[in-house]
Order: C-alpha cells, then structure tokens, then sequence
C-alpha cells in the first residue's frame, strides 16, 4: 500500500517538475516560466453570424427572354385563382392599402439605434418552444439535430425575400412557464433550471444566434422573474420577452382567460435590461412582448424608450391570413411603440384542408414544411412583407 501511493507520488512529481533533470536545469524552467508566463487562453467571445442571401446574379439582359415564360406561369396561376371558390380565395392575404394616418404613426421617433444594435439592420427569425414539451412550439417538437438546421433554412429564405436586411436566427425559450396548478410557491409558475437554460443558449450562441427568455409570470411579477434570469441576461446573445397573455393581475388561472400587463412592468422590464447594458458593457438588448387583443397590454403610450433596449410589439394570434391581418391592423399598427413583431404557427395557421387524405402542396414538400406554398394559410415571407404596415422585423414560428 505504502509502495503504491509512494509511486502515485512520483507519477505527479514528475509530471510536475520532470524528473531525471538536474537541479539547474529545473531551476532555469522556473525561472524562465517566472520571467514570461503564460496568459490564460481568453473567454470565448460570442460574435454573431447572421444569415445573409447571396448575391442576386439576375442579369437585366435575361428578363427579356424570361417575360414568355413569366407572362405563361400567370396565366396558369390566374386560372387556378379563378377556378378557387371565393370563400377560400378570401382566406388568403391581402394587399395593404397605405392611408395616411398609418403612415404619420410609423416609423416610430425613437433614439438612434446604438453601435451593436441588431435592429432595424437585421430581422429576427425566431423558432419558439421548450424542449420538455411537444405543446409549446416547434423548438419542442423537432429534435435539436434537425431543428437547428431547419431554423437557418427558414432564415435564408428571409434573407432571399429581404435583401436590404440581414437575418439573425433566434431560439425562443420559455423559461418562466405558466401552470394550471399554484404549485409550492402559490405563483402558478414554473421556472425552467438553469441548466435547460444554458443547453438552449449554448446551441445558440455555438451558431452566432441570439437566444430569448420569455416569462409568463401566472401571478408572480416581472420584477420577480427577471432576477434569476440575471445571469444569463449578462450574456451578449440572450435577451428577454414578455408574455401578458399569462400574466394574472386579477387572479385566476393562466389559460382559462387572457391575463394582462401594464405598460410600467414593461418600464421596468427596460430599465433592468439597460442597467444590464450600461454595467457589463454589452450590446443592446431586444425586448419582445406578446398581444393579441388591445386589454393584453395598457398604456403603451407610456412605455418609456431608451436606447440601451430594443422594444418589439409581437402579434401573437393564430388563424387564416386575413384574420391575422385584421389583428395586425387593430392591436399593432395603430399603438406605436418602437418595432413590430408577427407569429406564425406551422399548425393552427394551416388551412384545415392541409390535414385531410390526399391534398397534396402547390410546392415542393421541403418548402412546404419550411414556409408553405402560400395557398395553404401559412403565409410565405413575402406575403408577410408585403401584406402587414408596418413590416415586421421579428417573427416567430411557434
């Protein structure tokens, strides 16, 4: 036993000063390690690696022999149009008509967006979820090794609808989740650990993407939430989303009825974010908040600005296009804030005829389970950029 751990002994000796060597020669190490040490390898930066389309090679002089074959593709997709009952063309989205009003309110007079700002340059492409449930969103629904990848398809084919812009792909985590039950701390509220939180961020930022924290408080509050999201939000590439639709001010129970937040918790949501900016030196933060109905969110007139903190108004409803548009138009554009935000659900936003035996996509299977053909009632990115005022620079898919 003795002559065991005498050896175990030796074994570090020697892997710490060699042995066999003489004293000078060891001395001379040391002193020369003493002279020039060694610096510590540096923290590992987090940079980000948006998605950019590549270069448009369409040349002017091939648009002339193209118009036969373009003025062909429209008359074939005029009379499949004309031969679509009305009451499924209606469905579909529809141009928006600019009027002047809409136009007086947006773009928003805001600060100038700070060095580092990922808005307005960049659009958000965001995949929602928790990994613990197939429920929530896609991020649950679709195992890590074949969502991630997803996710960067879904995001260049932004970047091809959007060349002005580049694309931040995004994970959208919820890490505070509502419950049906108070559970042990009476809040109806369930915080996700940090270790879910930190196997989320690390796909992220492995990537260059950004990650969100989305709190639905029950009846807890905002301010009490945030504080153990504290480190994380130190990071440069986690930041932080809001969702009333689970904030229970008046008691009861999340999901029975759409719960509510006032523009002050948002205030406060800005002020920690910012402090987070000025103390750590990073980056601006983006601030997501969820709504689909007006009484989702009060006084937004009096959600105060700064600079330091980026404040997306998401919305957050499912359904056919035109009705998607409808909410758009009535809980978005006429309540300003600073950016907007729209959701989209590869399920409840399908027309239900995608689910019955035999119907077959307009476009290939890969695009259809990307984005949709556009007949389908999820809508393409083009026909979000060009049907929703103002245009929208993070989305969701849930």
């Amino acid at each position: 036993m003795e002559r065991s751990c005498l050896g175990a002994l030796l074994v570090i000796i020697c892997a710490t000063i060699g042995c066999g060597e003489s004293p000078r020669k060891v001395a001379a190490t040391r002193d020369s390690t003493t002279a020039a040490p060694v610096p510590p390898p540096k923290p590992k930066v987090w940079e980000p690696r948006p998605v950019v389309a590549p270069p448009d090679t369409t040349k002017e002089h091939t648009l002339a022999a193209d118009t036969t074959a373009a003025d062909s593709l429209a008359d074939s997709a005029s009379a499949k149009r004309d031969s679509v009952p009305a009451r499924t063309r209606a469905r579909g989205p529809r141009p928006f008509i600019l009027s002047p009003a809409d136009s007086a309110k947006w773009p928003v007079k805001a600060p100038a967006p700070l060095p580092g700002s990922l808005l307005p340059e960049h659009r958000i492409i965001a995949y929602y979820g928790n990994p613990l449930s197939t429920r929530m969103g896609i991020m649950g629904q679709v195992p890590p090794d074949s969502m991630l990848p997803r996710l960067e398809k879904v995001a260049m084919e932004w970047a091809l609808a959007d060349r002005e812009r580049k694309v931040m792909p995004a994970l959208h985590l919820i890490a505070t989740v509502a419950q049906g039950k108070p559970g042990s701390a009476k809040k109806y509220r369930l915080r996700m650990t940090d270790s879910l939180i930190n196997r989320v961020a690390s796909w992220a930022e492995e990537r260059g993407w950004i990650v969100f924290l989305d709190i639905q408080t029950g009846h807890s509050t905002v301010a009490a939430e945030i504080e153990p999201l504290l480190p994380f939000l130190t990071r440069p590439h986690v930041h932080l989303a809001l969702d009333p639709e689970f904030a229970m001010k008046g008691g009861g129970i999340p999901g029975k009825r759409i719960g509510t937040m006032d523009a002050e918790e948002v205030n406060q949501a800005i002020r920690v974010l910012g402090d987070l900016v000025t103390e750590h030196k990073l980056p601006p933060k983006v601030l997501v908040v969820h709504r689909f109905t007006r009484k989702m969110l009060t006084n937004t007139d009096s959600i105060r600005l700064d600079p330091r903190v980026q404040v997306v108004i998401q919305m957050d409803g499912f359904g056919s296009p035109y009705l998607k548009q409808d909410a758009y138009r009535f809980w978005i554009s006429p309540y300003p804030v600073q950016y907007a935000g729209f959701k989209l659900f590869y399920k409840n936003d399908r027309d239900p005829r995608t689910k019955t035996a035999g119907f077959e996509p307009t476009c290939g299977p890969v695009t259809y389970e990307l984005v949709g053909c556009g007949d389908d009632g999820l809508m393409t990115p083009e026909q979000v950029i060009g049907s929703l005022y103002p245009v929208p620079l993070y989305i969701q898919y849930q």
